[in-house]
């Protein structure tokens, strides 16, 4: 029989559902993240660390800077940081997940050695 083919019919992978919010529809809570800040960064927070709910290290500066405002945010631009122990590098906040738990480490840079 000439066009058929021999092989048994083997069913595809199930559809993936469509993960596109739906309007309308409460949004999913945020990471509750633990950030703790060194040297002056501590001093320009007033505070050793906190808690902030954040989805990224982006959304982490947004909440930051509004809730503290003065030259937090501008220091934070200078800082490396710390995610869960591992360094962020030059990566993206925008693509810095952090997930519920993390800790933060806002490490300002340091003069001597």
């Amino acid at each position: 029989m000439a066009g058929t083919d021999p092989r048994p019919s083997v069913p595809g992978p199930p559809p993936v559902p469509d993960a596109s919010p739906v309007p309308g529809a409460p949004a999913a809570p945020a990471a509750r993240v633990t950030v703790r800040y060194w040297a002056a960064a501590r001093d320009a927070a007033g505070v050793r660390e906190e808690t902030i709910e954040a989805d990224t290290l982006a959304a982490l500066f947004a909440a930051v800077a509004a809730r503290h405002g003065g030259n937090l945010p501008a220091l934070l631009r200078r800082c490396s940081y710390l995610v869960d122990e591992q360094p962020v590098g030059r990566r993206d906040p925008a693509g810095v997940i952090l997930r519920d738990g993390a800790v933060v480490e806002a490490l300002p840079p340091f003069a001597g050695g």
